[in-house]
């Protein structure tokens, strides 16, 4: 078996290839960096001898590099498990958006999409997010570029947090949308949420955003998140798990027999959950669909 892994360079990235090594599967590791592709590399090799592991430099904020890696893996590589996980938190500068909404939204839809149409068979894998956290916000299918501050929420230092949110939802929406069009194939999609987890590097752009948040919820802004995966008691920064957490339910839908052609749906902790009606809407779905696909220059399919 052959797998793809975004955002592999670390946390849970890194995890979910190494696991996916352990597990006898030909892993690409894909980054922007070629000296950290090179680490991740040297470290997974390390704890896995003899795994085949290909490292694919790729810029997701850049389109049209995302446009040639789809190409390459679905040529060259045609992997039987792709695990869409990289992520980026920036700062409310419009730059920062930008890159955000590229590649936490836009480069998977357009990586997902051109894979979903030129693989035999696959399991495709996109980490969300925290469902409960994410019920609060909604996307905001007039504004999905986010080019309108007004309509970004108050208080405005948490701007990266709703943004960083919101586009979380738009992957579960996409994952459903996929999901509808890829019925009746050997192509499944499937979305979870990994937990809270140490050791990501995710927040280290916008290094005050964790207290922030934390301020936030506790004043009823925002509100506390749900059950978390290897999380037991009260929630705090310091006993958060490791990237191992993380990988568990991506791993296992790569894998598992047990969910072998379950397509559609979004888990946390290998359970299914159901993630806001504003995300499962179907006809709201198909907003973000078609509007995704103009900002992409793909057709609406």
């Amino acid at each position: 078996m052959r797998a793809a892994v975004t955002g592999a360079t670390s946390g849970i990235g890194e995890a979910t290839a190494r696991r996916l090594a352990k597990a006898g599967v030909a892993v690409t590791l894909i980054g922007r960096d070629a000296e950290r592709l090179g680490a991740a590399r040297d470290r997974i090799a390390a704890a896995v001898p003899g795994a085949e592991l290909t490292p694919v430099r790729a810029d997701l904020a850049d389109l049209d590099q995302v446009r040639a890696l789809g190409v390459h893996l679905a040529t060259a590589v045609r992997p039987d498990i792709v695990v869409s996980n990289a992520a980026t938190v920036e700062g409310p500068a419009a730059a920062g958006l930008a890159r955000m909404l590229t590649v936490n939204y836009l480069a998977p839809y357009l990586l997902l999409r051109t894979l979903a149409t030129e693989l035999d068979r696959a399991r495709l894998i996109v980490i969300g997010s925290d469902p409960v956290l994410l019920a609060h916000e909604p996307v905001d299918l007039d504004d999905i570029t986010f080019a309108d501050p007004a309509r970004w929420g108050e208080p405005n230092g948490l701007w990266p947090y709703y943004a960083y949110a919101r586009l979380k939802n738009m992957k579960a929406m996409f994952v459903y949308a996929l999901a509808r069009r890829l019925a009746g194939t050997d192509v499944v999609v499937n979305g979870c949420h990994p937990g809270m987890i140490a050791g990501t590097g995710l927040g280290r752009d916008v290094p005050e955003l964790g207290d922030l948040l934390r301020h936030a919820q506790e004043a009823g802004i925002v509100p506390r998140p749900g059950p978390q995966p290897g999380i037991t008691g009260e929630l705090a920064p310091d006993r958060l798990p490791g990237p191992d957490v993380g990988a568990d339910t991506p791993v296992w839908l790569a894998t598992a027999p047990e969910v072998d052609g379950v397509t559609g749906r979004f888990y946390v902790d290998r359970a299914e959950v159901r993630t806001a009606p504003h995300t499962t809407d179907a006809e709201r779905c198909e907003q973000l669909w078609q509007r995704s696909a103009e900002l992409v220059g793909l057709p609406i399919g």
